[in-house]
């Protein structure tokens, strides 16, 4: 997450980079002469060796496209896309996992240029594209980024002269759209112009991108400094960088934020790639970087204003990462909606004090500070 993002309450879209390879590799390890034959490693066929597989007594090794995969048989059974065990038209599992043999173990394995063919005790016959098979294989995963960024500074990104999207071309055509898109996905923040100053208008630019989520403030929703809600953000006091929500179960995704009306001086918004500082944290402290991926912390909103009654809680460490992958792909710092330390132990909450220090030391370096003055239309 990055701090102060500029971005009303959506579910994240997810982009994918998958990662093929072309390269035909021959591997032919020696054997003893006393090795099972069920333990050799077969190829595909002797002029094309890019593909060979081994069966073991609990699992499959298939090497193909440079990847040593390894498949459990009973994950071989429960994945499998045929007729009778996968809907297409619905993209669920029709499958009861529960009825696999946890012993099970195909009776037969072939392989061909493109395709892994099993059959089963009972004569159903499973097929795996070799390249699916990379995409969704544990290894796979390892070599995957789920979220392909460009982490900035405030240099890195006004050197990058990201542009903005005009409305128009935003609302009517997919080209404004997917550029605003590729803005958000890579930077975090993506900026639209000459935007009606009004909610309503404000709403139809949200839902071309996604649904709006209903939160205790409503779906749109105005404020200002009147301290009409029990939250500083109603106030006219100046906030730290911190990310939103981080009290919701599910901290929202994206978030709109449209000056309307401004008078007086002021109402400039501060914004820090969080992704960025974590980074310099792995860098110059993995191990502090680690702690923060591993303490559960509660943040927590409690409000009491005009008839406003509201307790909510949300529990996770302060960077969140893919563990099959170590990618960070959540933030969740906010120093104000933090709630009382009393879910880990004296020694281990003083190390998350420094590695909590670390970070905001990074979050608050100047040179990684963009300040944005919103106007009615931006």
């Amino acid at each position: 997450m990055w701090c102060h993002r500029l971005t009303h309450l959506f579910s994240s879209t997810q982009c994918l980079l998958n990662r093929g390879s072309g390269h035909q590799i021959s591997w032919q390890p020696r054997y003893r002469k006393s090795l099972p034959a069920v333990s050799r490693w077969h190829h595909m066929a002797p002029a094309s060796l890019n593909c060979a597989w081994q069966l073991h007594g609990d699992h499959l090794e298939l090497r193909y496209a440079e990847t040593l995969m390894r498949f459990d048989y009973v994950w071989l059974r429960d994945h499998c896309r045929s007729a009778s065990c996968y809907n297409t038209k619905t993209n669920q599992r029709s499958l009861d996992t529960a009825s696999v043999d946890l012993c099970i173990k195909p009776k037969t394995v072939r392989v061909d240029e493109t395709t892994l063919f099993l059959t089963w005790p009972d004569g159903h016959v499973t097929r795996y594209g070799l390249e699916w098979l990379v995409k969704n294989s544990y290894e796979g995963q390892k070599r995957q980024v789920m979220h392909p960024r460009i982490l900035w500074n405030a240099e890195i990104y006004q050197q990058a002269q990201v542009p903005s999207v005009d409305c128009q071309s935003f609302l009517e055509t997919n080209e404004g759209l997917k550029e605003f898109l590729q803005n958000f996905l890579l930077y975090g923040i993506a900026f639209v112009e000459n935007v009606p100053p009004t909610k309503e208008d404000t709403e139809i630019l949200a839902e071309r991108i996604s649904l709006i989520r209903e939160t205790i403030y409503g779906r749109m929703w105005y404020f200002t400094s009147d301290f009409s809600r029990g939250d500083t953000a109603y106030t006219k006091l100046a906030l730290d960088r911190h990310t939103d929500t981080t009290y919701f179960q599910e901290p929202c995704g994206i978030q709109v934020f449209h000056c309307l009306k401004h008078e007086g001086t002021g109402g400039r918004t501060l914004l820090v790639d969080g992704f960025y500082a974590a980074e310099q944290v792995l860098q110059q402290a993995p191990e502090e970087f680690e702690l923060l991926t591993k303490v559960p912390l509660k943040h927590e909103y409690i409000e009491n204003v005009v008839g406003c009654h509201n307790h909510m809680i949300g529990v996770g460490p302060v960077l969140n990462i893919y563990p099959w992958n170590n990618e960070l792909y959540l933030i969740r710092y906010n120093n104000y909606d933090r709630a009382v330390i009393n879910t880990v132990p004296y020694d281990v909450v003083h190390r998350w004090y420094a590695a909590h220090r670390t970070l905001t030391t990074e979050l608050r370096r100047p040179e990684n500070e963009l300040w944005v003055k919103l106007k009615p239309g931006k």
